[in-house]
């Protein structure tokens, strides 16, 4: 094995990193989970920006640092449904270029839920979707767009919502119960 390419302080400067910024993120007001005690990988709860259609709404947002963070930037994704022309409504990923192209070291876990994911909700880019479906209605049909933004976070974005996805709960029952309520409308 080569060690050519392998520089410890990069492995021991992201690993400190990542622990100063999850301990940020851990004494800040926002409730964050661990997955099985690792620093790399947690639940962050997040709500939706007040004098927003989000508003009122709780999500539990899904993140995982990679060994390169914050060379590299963290995955993030929704757990419980929205509709957004930026998040992908069945996986929860999300399309923001500060996170996905432009990241910068200089960012940290608190820049994220205090300032990029409150922008994103306010001010969606219906010219980059994940989710065309809310792009065309919020291009076409903006009022609408916004009740259903509003419908989704009264269905999908609640305390209990949030807290059933924390107990252990997924998103396949949520699903399941959608399907269900489809058959019914089909006529049968």
């Amino acid at each position: 094995m080569s060690l050519m390419g392998y520089r410890p302080w990069v492995v021991y400067s992201s690993k400190r990193r990542i622990e100063t910024d999850v301990m940020k993120l851990l004494m800040s007001d926002y409730e964050v989970t661990l997955v099985n005690d690792n620093m790399a990988e947690f639940y962050v709860r997040f709500f939706g920006p007040a004098e927003t259609p989000f508003a009122g709404g709780v999500w539990k947002i899904h993140v995982e640092l990679p060994e390169q963070y914050p060379f590299k930037s963290p995955s993030i994704g929704f757990m419980n449904k929205i509709f957004h022309p930026n998040i992908d409504e069945l996986s929860g990923s999300v399309c923001l270029d500060v996170i996905n192209q432009t990241w910068s070291p200089m960012f940290d876990m608190i820049n994220i839920f205090e300032v990029f994911l409150p922008q994103l909700l306010r001010y969606p880019n219906p010219n980059d979707p994940l989710n065309g479906e809310a792009a065309a209605l919020l291009m076409r049909h903006p009022k609408e767009y916004e009740a259903r933004v509003k419908e989704y976070v009264q269905r999908f974005a609640t305390k209990e919502a949030a807290d059933a996805l924390a107990e252990g709960e997924d998103k396949e029952d949520e699903d399941a119960e959608m399907s269900d309520m489809g058959s019914i409308s089909d006529g049968e």
